[in-house]
C-alpha cells in the first residue's frame, strides 16, 4: 500500500486548480475527497481533470463539482490479488482502501504489474537553430543545451526509456554531429536511436517524410526536442489508441487577462461591461501521436508544419483529438524559459 495517499486527501471545497497542484506534487494521479471524519466523498483522477478542461469548467470551481461520487473501492481484506483483479477489471490505476467508509489507504496497479514495454516509434524533432537562445546556440543545437547536468534531449530520451519506449528516431539539421556523436546508436542509454537528417529545414511535419520504410507500423509519438515535461506518456498512448482518431495533439491551457475593461455594444448602446476579463485558450504543446496513415504518407523533401498537416487531415474527413496536459510543461524557446527550466529541473521528474 502506498504511503503517499495522505498527501492526496482534499476537502470538497478545494478548488480544481489547487487539486491540480496536489496531483502534480504527489504523482499518484488521483485525489481523494474526504470530510473531516476521513469519510470518502468521492475521487478525482487526472482523466476527470482533462475532461473538465475540455468542457471549460472554470479552474476556481470546487473539486466537488467534478468528483466521482461512486468510485470503485476495496476493503483491507481485499488488498493483494483481489485488488489487482478489481483494478484490472475496471481499467483503473488505483483504488481507495476503506474501513466502514473511512479511508485507510490506497492501492496502485503499479505495485502488481511489471513495467510495460512498447514497440511504438518515438520521433524527436531536434533540427532547429534555436535563434532566440543565442549566443548559447551559436555552437550548440538547442536540444543539446544542458538543463541541470544533462542536455534537454537526454532528459527526453530517458523519460521515454523509463516509460518503456526504446525505438527512438531523431531528426537533425543544425550541427547534427553534436547530437549523433553524443548519443551514437543509443546503446549506452538502453534504447535504439536512428537519425534522419534534414539537408534543408522541412518544418515540424516535413521531417516525417524522411523516416525509413521499415519503421514499425504502429502509432508514432512525436515531440519537439525543446519541450520539458513530465506528461504520462503511457496514458497519452492509451488515450490515442482508444479514441480512434488519426492523430492526437497534446494541448495546454493558456490564460490571458485583458488589462482593460471590455465593452460590448449593440447599435451604439452598451449592453455589457466586463472589467479585465480572463480569456482561456488551448495551445499546441508540441507533442503528438500519429497513426501510420498520417506519418507514412508525408512526401519526401516537402516542407510542412504539423498544424498544417493535421488541418489537411481534418479537411479530408479525418478526426484529430486533443489531449489536455496539466502536468509540468515548458517550451524552452526563450532565455527566460531556459532560466526557469534550470530552477524547475530539480523537482519535475
Amino acid at each position: 500500500m502506498t504511503h503517499q495517499w495522505r498527501d492526496a486527501l482534499v476537502t470538497p471545497q478545494t478548488t480544481i486548480v489547487e487539486t491540480l497542484k496536489i496531483l502534480d506534487k504527489v504523482a499518484l494521479r488521483i485525489a481523494l475527497i474526504v470530510d473531516t471524519e476521513m469519510k470518502l466523498l468521492g475521487v478525482v483522477t487526472d482523466g476527470d481533470i482533462r475532461r473538465s478542461l475540455l468542457k471549460n469548467v472554470p479552474l476556481h470551481e470546487s473539486i466537488s463539482s467534478i468528483m466521482n461520487i461512486h468510485p470503485v473501492t476495496i476493503t483491507k481484506n481485499e488488498i493483494g490479488d483481489p485488488a489487482q483483479l478489481i483494478m484490472s477489471r475496471h481499467g483503473i490505476l488505483s483504488i481507495p482502501v476503506l474501513d466502514n467508509g473511512i479511508v485507510i489507504g490506497l492501492e496502485k496497479i503499479q505495485t502488481y504489474k511489471h513495467s510495460e514495454t512498447y514497440e511504438n516509434p518515438v520521433f524527436i524533432m531536434a533540427g532547429g537553430f534555436g535563434t532566440r537562445l543565442k549566443p548559447l546556440t551559436d555552437n550548440c543545437p538547442k536540444p543539446m543545451l544542458k538543463i541541470g547536468d544533462k542536455p534537454i534531449l537526454e532528459t527526453l530520451i530517458m523519460q521515454f526509456k523509463r516509460a518503456g519506449f526504446k525505438n527512438i528516431f531523431i531528426s537533425t539539421h543544425y550541427l547534427p554531429e553534436t547530437i549523433t556523436d553524443y548519443f551514437n546508436d543509443g546503446e549506452s542509454w538502453g534504447v535504439n536511436i536512428r537519425y534522419v537528417h534534414e539537408s534543408k529545414p522541412l518544418g515540424t511535419g516535413g521531417a516525417l517524410g524522411l523516416l525509413p520504410d521499415d519503421i514499425p507500423d504502429l502509432p508514432l509519438i512525436m515531440i519537439n526536442g525543446d519541450v520539458l515535461t513530465n506528461i504520462n506518456i503511457d496514458k497519452l498512448l492509451k488515450f490515442h489508441n482508444n479514441s480512434g482518431g488519426c492523430a492526437t495533439m497534446c494541448v495546454r491551457e493558456y490564460r490571458h487577462q485583458i488589462p482593460y475593461g471590455v465593452i460590448e455594444t449593440e447599435n451604439g448602446k452598451i449592453v455589457s461591461m466586463v472589467e479585465k476579463p480572463m480569456q482561456t485558450f488551448f495551445i499546441n504543446a508540441g507533442i503528438y501521436v500519429l497513426e501510420p496513415s498520417v506519418y507514412k504518407n508525408v512526401d519526401n523533401d516537402v516542407k510542412i508544419d504539423m498544424p498544417t498537416l493535421l488541418e489537411h487531415k481534418i479537411s479530408s474527413g479525418n478526426i484529430v483529438y486533443t489531449f489536455p496536459i496539466y502536468e509540468y510543461w515548458l517550451d524552452i524557446g526563450r532565455m527566460d524559459d531556459f532560466n526557469k527550466a534550470q530552477l524547475d529541473i530539480k523537482g519535475f521528474i
